[in-house]
């Protein structure tokens, strides 16, 4: 290899260098190194594939080259008896290798098994860091139910991006359609919950209107109630428990004690373990 073909990703490996430049920085990326000779005709095949991808995977695994008449301790601690000899540096340990040249579909094979290319990492992670949205998860569930219409974990999850989506009906249908043994997994318990008070703002008046009927008359349990389920829904989980709270403590029994089944409903969509604890503390020492 020449002076010319040297870049970022591709660089000549000797007896000084190797510790730098190859165990220390495996630490963070991984090294390739290329065990290869001038009179090795294989080499002339697989020496320009190696660097072709490391140029290809910019930057995802750098190419350390050893021409073993030159480095001839280099190669006798990695006991290198034929070239040309591929090995892996990854970590600060040689993590794979093999002998000969390989052609180039099975040099991608090798590489994919342990780096990628940094597009793809970058597209990974602008994946993780989009999500996708409820619209997309209906959209695969779909595909995929329709694909393993057996597998009834894909319909609960279904039915929960329904619900995620507002669309509350069909979230109930598909709720309604599960097994027995799934209609009482955590999940499904928490989306009935979730739907019990979706369904208590069915046709409700706005917050600004419920507040005003309680202006009006402190007592209107049927305002109150419907703006605990407003607020708990809109994200002032805090204001919308105080309303159960006080219903219950003023006309516990009003609506066959539907203050206390809000509350039990409320708790199972929060996932806020202190405001739960706390509020069922508060609602157990109005009841016992």
């Amino acid at each position: 290899m020449t002076d010319a073909t040297l870049t970022d990703h591709v660089f000549d490996v000797d007896q000084q260098t190797f510790e730098t430049e190859v165990l220390q920085a495996s630490l963070t990326t991984p090294v390739l190194v290329d065990f290869w000779a001038t009179w090795c005709e294989p080499c002339k095949t697989l020496g320009p594939m190696l660097e072709k991808l490391a140029a290809e995977y910019n930057g995802a695994f750098r190419l350390g080259k050893v021409d073993v008449d030159k480095q001839q301790e280099l190669a006798g601690m990695f006991g290198i008896r034929s070239v040309p000899t591929v090995v892996l540096v990854k970590d600060g340990q040689v993590l794979d290798g093999f002998a000969g040249a390989l052609p180039e579909g099975q040099l991608r094979e090798f590489l994919s098994r342990h780096v990628q290319p940094l597009e793809a990492a970058e597209q990974a992670i602008e994946q993780e860091a989009a999500p996708e949205n409820p619209e997309q998860a209906i959209d695969r569930l779909q595909q995929a139910i329709a694909a393993e219409p057996g597998k009834s974990e894909l319909k609960l999850e279904l039915a929960l991006a329904l619900m995620r989506a507002g669309q509350t009906d069909a979230a109930e249908a598909a709720l309604m359609g599960l097994p027995a043994n799934l209609a009482i997994d955590a999940r499904a318990v928490r989306l009935r919950s979730e739907l019990d008070l979706a369904h208590a703002l069915k046709d409700a008046p706005t917050r600004a209107e419920l507040q005003q009927r309680l202006q009006t008359d402190t007592g209107d349990w049927a305002a109150r109630d419907q703006l605990g389920v407003r607020l708990l829904l809109e994200g002032d989980a805090e204001a919308g428990l105080e309303q159960f709270l006080l219903i219950l403590q003023k006309a516990r029994d009003w609506n066959d004690g539907q203050a206390r089944k809000r509350l039990l409903a409320a708790f199972a969509t929060l996932d806020d373990a202190e405001l739960v604890g706390r509020y069922r503390r508060r609602m157990a020492s109005l009841l016992f």
